[in-house]
């Protein structure tokens, strides 16, 4: 593996602090309601979401952010249009501020505060390596966050929660292989459900998640 890779692989780790701990992305809301209840039900809720939501939207996005004169500004404008209610934008830009700071900190360079998709691919653009692959590893880190969440809400067990990730690994290839060469206007999002569950969180009473 080559040191931009293991550079990538260390950003996108459950041990850089981006604070993705925090934040359910609406699965707190579903494990709540009873619809994501066992392993199954959480690999196929990922796997919907991976692929048609969120994880669908942030591929396009950093697939053309790490294009050669991209826009970065306005492809960051974008994913905050894209966000589906308050919860949902406050995960995307908390996370990539939280990503920017610890890596302008580490570089000593001067990082602009983006939402997590965009801080991730300006700042993997100079490691050179393959659009599906920096995407795939960032769905991935997503993925797995979730999963963990899940581990310990549904409960699951670790090695079950292991196999939901290793289920999704397909998935996650695949959407990045898609998005890699997707058309600047591929953006789509047919997960309503999900975005129903982070709206009803907001107000949910007792909640352990910020999302």
């Amino acid at each position: 593996m080559s040191p931009a890779a293991l550079t990538l692989v260390q950003w996108l780790s459950p041990a850089f602090p981006t604070g993705a701990f925090a934040y359910s992305h609406g699965l707190e809301q579903v494990i709540a309601d009873g619809c994501v209840h066992d392993a199954g039900s959480l690999r196929d809720w990922l796997a919907d979401v991976v692929q048609f939501g969120t994880g669908w939207q942030d591929a396009v996005l950093m697939a053309q952010a790490l294009k050669d004169g991209a826009d970065a500004d306005a492809l960051d404008a974008l994913s905050v249009a894209l966000q589906p209610c308050a919860e949902r934008l406050c995960e995307a830009r908390e996370q990539g501020a939280a990503f920017a700071r610890t890596l302008g900190t580490m570089t000593g360079q001067t990082i602009p505060p983006r939402t997590l998709p965009l801080a991730v691919a300006c700042a993997a653009r100079p490691l050179g390596l393959p659009a599906r692959d920096v995407i795939a590893l960032y769905l991935q880190g997503f993925a797995s966050n979730l999963v963990t969440m899940g581990v310990k809400h549904i409960p699951l067990g670790q090695t079950a929660g292991q196999k939901v990730l290793g289920d999704l690994l397909p998935v996650i290839m695949a959407v990045a292989t898609r998005a890699e060469t997707a058309d600047p206007d591929a953006f789509a999002n047919s997960c309503l459900a999900a975005d129903l569950a982070a709206m009803r969180h907001e107000t949910k009473e007792t909640r352990l998640y910020r999302t």
